[in-house]
């Protein structure tokens, strides 16, 4: 069991290093890495989706590769443009709605990505910090982009609803589902158009499909930040859905500045191929955290364990 820690090339979500545990179990390697600020409980089902991982494998792909968008972080529009460009992807995600930033801010960020990717695809992500009427001002303005839609406008599941009946940009639900205790409210109040998964906070990839059939929506898998060890379980998410109209959010390695495959998952023509990960044994000693950061990742999984083992008996 290795603990690593990767700095990221800009910082995203507040950090400007990712750290995780990686194994090998019978099926292959997995990769738990919920973030620090996650309490116990909320860690289990990511250590659920590790174990699958390890143990279980995942179900018979039925395609072979995975269309991803890149990953825009709420960087100046130079460096906007520069990351579209560089990432050979015909979708990008532009995070908006940053803390510290103004509107006036993302419609530069937007305008750069759309200007950089022509007539490909843009969509956005808020992740749940605007208001109603602020989603609604916003995505008035921000509109005029062609956006494809809207990731996580609003915090709640009603306030989501309340922005998907004023508005003609789809709304796509995140937060609303994997942080929600009931992850088919969405479809109850019919607060989004499309599904977006991610396969460890969810609790694995049989899960994900399971709520993917539940809510009956399109589905955009996403990455949790991990490395090419954890987005392996992703693309094996979304290799195996029904149908997969849209690009997914995989294609995060490249925002790391180091990584533990000498094949990392990285686009091809904006594409993943599917297939498990095996990391290579030097870059895994590069990327192997110092004993205080592995001591404590090793006290925290002791104690997710525990919880994990008491759901379960």
């Amino acid at each position: 069991m290795i603990t690593y820690a990767i700095g990221l090339k800009n910082r995203f979500r507040g950090i400007t290093v990712r750290q995780g545990m990686l194994f090998e179990g019978p099926a292959g390697w997995a990769e738990w890495s919920p973030f620090l600020d996650y309490d116990d409980a909320t860690c289990v089902a990511w250590l659920r989706a590790a174990r699958e991982a390890a143990v279980d494998g995942w179900p018979e792909p039925v395609r072979s590769v995975v269309p991803v968008n890149c990953t825009v972080p709420a960087v100046d529009p130079e460096k906007a443009a520069e990351i579209v460009r560089a990432s050979g992807c015909g979708t990008a995600k532009v995070k908006v709605a940053e803390p510290g930033q103004t509107l006036a801010d993302d419609l530069e960020r937007v305008e750069a990505v759309r200007d950089a990717i022509g007539d490909g695809r843009v969509r956005i992500d808020a992740n749940g910090a605007w208001s109603v009427d602020q989603a609604l001002r916003s995505l008035k303005e921000l509109a005029r982009f062609d956006l494809e839609y809207v990731e996580q406008p609003c915090a709640s599941v009603q306030d989501l609803a309340a922005v998907r009946r004023r508005t003609d940009v789809l709304v796509a639900a995140d937060e609303s589902i994997r942080r929600a205790q009931d992850p088919l409210l969405v479809r109850e109040l019919e607060a989004a158009d499309i599904a977006v998964l991610k396969v460890q906070p969810i609790g694995g990839v049989r899960a994900c499909l399971e709520i993917a059939e539940q809510i009956g929506l399109p589905v955009v898998v996403s990455s949790a930040l991990e490395t090419s060890v954890g987005i392996a379980a992703g693309v094996a998410l979304a290799a195996a859905l029904p149908e997969l109209p849209y690009a997914c959010g995989l294609a995060t390695v490249s925002m790391f500045t180091s990584e533990v495959a000498a094949q990392p998952l990285l686009p091809i023509d904006g594409f993943l191929p599917v297939g498990r990960v095996q990391p290579d044994p030097s870059l895994l000693a590069a990327a192997t955290a110092d004993q205080e950061i592995t001591a404590a990742w090793e006290v925290r999984y002791a104690r997710v364990e525990s919880l994990l083992k008491g759901s379960v008996g």
